[in-house]
C-alpha cells in the first residue's frame, strides 16, 4: 500500500503503521528536508527517484513528491475500539458505515471522525470501499489517530454493541432530530451509502434512527459531510456535559 503526500506520510511515521521505504522526488536530493530527517529518525530505507517514477506510482495524483511503501493497513476489532473508549475513561462514541463506496468519502469520514472524538469505526468486508491509498491520502493523515474494524456482519456488531451498553442509532431522513436526542452515554451512529442510505434491514436492529433537519429542496447530504454534523453534535453535548458536571 502506498501513503502519498508530505502530511500523510508524517503522520504516518508518527504512529505505529510500518513503512518499508519511501520515494522522495530526487529534486529534493542535498537539501534540508522534514520527511527524509525523519526517515533517518525512524531508520527507514529512502531513495530519491525522478519524478515520473513517482507519477506512474500514485493512485491519488497528489503525492507532492513523497510517495511511501507500507504494509496492509492493521484493521483491529470492535473490542479494541471499546477497551480505546474505557481506557480513556469515557463513554463509547462509535460510527458504523453501511455500504460507503466512496474512498473520498471514507477519507473525509475519518477526518471527521479522529477531529470530533469517535473512539473507532466499524465497516462492512463486502460490497463497501476498503482502507487504500486514495482514503489515506483524503483523511489528511487522521486515519493513523485512528481504529479501524473490518467485520463481516454489521448487525451482529450492533447486538454486540447494544449487549456493552452503546446505543445505536441509524442516520436517516424522517428519523428524530438529532438536536434534540441525548447523546451522553455511549452511542454509536450508522451512517448509510451515498445513494441508498441505511439498509432498512441494518435499521430494525437499531435503538432509533435520528436525521438532520433540512431546509433545502434537496433532501439529503453528502454521507462524510452529514456525518461530520452528526459528530460534532454529539461531540458538542458531551463537553457541555462535561462543564456541567465539573
Amino acid at each position: 500500500m502506498y501513503i502519498e503526500g508530505k502530511n500523510a506520510i508524517r503522520q504516518a511515521l508518527d504512529s505505529n503503521i510500518t513503512i518499508n521505504k519511501i520515494m522522495v522526488d530526487k529534486k529534493y536530493q542535498g537539501r534540508k528536508d522534514e520527511i527524509i530527517n525523519l526517515a533517518v529518525q525512524h531508520k527507514i530505507k529512502f531513495e530519491f527517484v525522478p519524478k515520473v517514477v513517482l507519477d506512474k506510482k500514485s493512485k491519488t495524483g497528489h503525492h507532492q513528491g513523497y510517495i511511501a511503501e507500507s504494509v496492509d493497513f492493521n484493521y483491529c476489532e470492535v473490542s479494541d475500539i471499546l477497551e480505546k473508549a474505557k481506557s480513556l475513561g469515557q463513554k463509547p462514541f462509535i460510527v458504523l458505515l453501511d455500504g460507503i463506496e466512496d474512498p473520498h468519502n471514507f477519507g473525509a469520514i475519518i477526518r471527521s471522525c479522529e477531529c470530533g472524538g469517535v473512539h473507532g469505526i466499524i465497516i462492512p468486508k463486502n460490497r463497501a470501499v476498503q482502507v487504500n491509498e486514495t482514503v489515506i491520502r483524503t483523511s489528511a493523515g487522521a486515519i493513523t489517530n485512528m481504529l479501524i474494524a473490518k467485520v463481516s456482519n454489521l448487525k451482529d456488531e450492533i447486538n454486540y454493541l447494544k449487549e456493552n451498553g452503546v446505543f445505536v442509532y441509524a442516520c436517516e431522513a424522517g428519523g428524530d432530530i438529532v438536536y434534540d436526542k441525548d447523546f451522553k452515554e455511549g452511542v454509536a451512529i450508522i451512517i448509510g451509502s451515498e445513494g441508498f442510505g441505511v439498509k432498512k434491514s441494518i435499521i430494525s436492529y437499531c435503538d432509533g434512527v435520528i436525521a438532520l433537519p433540512l431546509m433545502g429542496k434537496v433532501n439529503s447530504l453528502n454521507a462524510s459531510v452529514a456525518c461530520g454534523v452528526m459528530v460534532f453534535e454529539i461531540l458538542r453535548q458531551r463537553r457541555k456535559n462535561e462543564r456541567n458536571t465539573c
